[in-house]
């Protein structure tokens, strides 16, 4: 890294609160810019990784730094001057560390965009100040909050190429908050910048001084993330039975998972979903150490009071808070195969940690993403279609809306011949 760097400490690295962010914006919006200045200017950037964008810069003519080499990695990207894949970038600051995942902003590559935002605490929209709102801020916006995105920062970028004008600022503000009132989005945050000068992306901008609100850097170190997470529904599918069979250990037997949803405690009076078997909660295992209690996004093993059967696939709850039973859901699934896909045809379908087959039994509605106007349409479902469809499944799923649970509302469709990933879906 730079010299100037700041040092942190191995323990102090890992104790830190990890943000994952995505960006999106249309074509030529400055995202690869932006997260190359935002690693620039944090000192986040490796000595040779400058020099090798150094030299490149030079190569392609360009007199200043291309800070967008940095994050477009692959061939095509350089030398079209696009983002095709999703890139991720890590870098952290003395607050936080962060998952940086740069999506693209073409609608071909609409299922990337879902795929690097799937996970997102927030999105960074990017907006052209010269050309305000567009039909792809709409999809980009539209995507984010069908994904449940917590926090949305709108970026308005190129500032520069306004003569920094507060009222092209507010317009697009305006704008842009009449269309997310249509939307599910709990937090929106505005910040103008200039992705290119640096303006107001780590430094506090002094060519705008009419903007009282903090830098962008300032805005990710200091987003609230810890109620992100459901700590209300307890939720735990089982991943792997541990079964040491060692001296040592000789009568362990223990669950271990990553928790979904909720708070479990040493003590607590729990439920096996699906054989509705009750029991209580031994201890909570992290490694070698023993917990009081654990949430999410905490991967532990429970040790229970009773020997029962559970294996992989299986959920622990509270017994007063069960979650959704049923073969037949309801989901708004963004298909990525190359073949689209067409009601009455069967797939694996992945949930938490349960595998079972499932057919497409109806697809009821297409979703125009620039407009958000529904399009009656059940014939079948192209790549990067989004639409609301019904599967039945051949063993019950254990889950939650995707409104209240990102973890145990969510599920991906697998093509049973190629074993790709050709569909993810938000359960309604």
């Amino acid at each position: 890294m730079n010299d100037t760097n700041e040092k942190f400490s191995t323990k102090a690295y890992l104790d830190m609160e990890l943000l994952r962010f995505s960006t999106a914006g249309s074509v030529d919006d400055g995202k690869s810019t932006l997260i190359g200045r935002l690693l620039y200017d944090s000192k986040s950037i490796f000595e040779d990784q400058l020099e090798a964008v150094q030299r490149a810069s030079i190569r392609r003519g360009n007199e200043n730094l291309d800070l967008a080499l940095l994050t477009d990695g692959l061939r095509a990207e350089r030398e079209q001057g696009i983002t095709i894949d999703v890139a991720y970038r890590y870098f952290a600051t003395p607050k936080r560390k962060f998952i940086i995942a740069d999506t693209p902003g073409h609608v071909q590559y609409t299922r990337n965009m879902v795929t690097g935002a799937s996970t997102a605490n927030a999105a960074i929209i990017l907006i052209d100040a010269r050309n305000g709102v567009t039909e792809q801020t709409y999809r980009h916006s539209y995507i984010s909050s069908l994904l449940q995105i917590p926090h949305i920062i709108v970026c308005v970028n190129k500032m520069d190429l306004v003569d920094y004008s507060e009222d092209v600022y507010e317009s697009i503000q305006e704008e842009f908050s009449a269309f997310a009132a249509k939307l599910a989005i709990k937090d929106i945050r505005y910040v103008p910048i200039s992705a290119l000068k640096g303006d107001n992306v780590v430094e506090p901008s002094k060519n705008m001084p009419w903007y009282q609100g903090g830098t962008l850097r300032y805005i990710l170190e200091n987003i609230h993330v810890g109620s992100d997470h459901n700590h209300i529904d307890p939720r735990f599918p089982v991943q792997y039975v541990i079964r040491p069979q060692s001296d040592e250990y000789h009568d362990y037997r223990g669950y271990a998972g990553r928790i979904a949803g909720g708070v479990f405690r040493k003590g607590d009076k729990v439920m096996i979903l699906p054989s509705g078997f009750k029991t209580t909660i031994e201890a909570i295992d992290l490694y070698k150490d023993e917990l009081e209690e654990a949430y999410p996004p905490m991967s532990v093993t429970l040790r229970l009071s009773d020997d029962l059967d559970i294996s992989r696939g299986d959920m622990i709850v509270k017994e007063n808070n069960v979650p959704q039973i049923s073969q037949d859901i309801d989901v708004m699934m963004c298909w990525m195969g190359d073949k689209p896909m067409k009601p009455g045809t069967k797939f694996y379908l992945k949930h938490t940690t349960k595998d079972v087959r499932c057919m497409i039994k109806e697809i009821k509605y297409k979703v125009d993403v620039n407009t958000l106007n529904r399009i009656d349409d059940g014939q079948e479902l192209k790549m990067n279609e989004i639409a609301k469809v019904s599967i039945r499944t051949t063993k019950p799923l254990f889950f939650d809306s995707y409104r209240r649970n990102r973890n145990t509302g969510s599920l991906i469709v697998i093509d049973e011949g190629t074993n790709n990933t050709v569909g993810v879906g938000m359960i309604a």
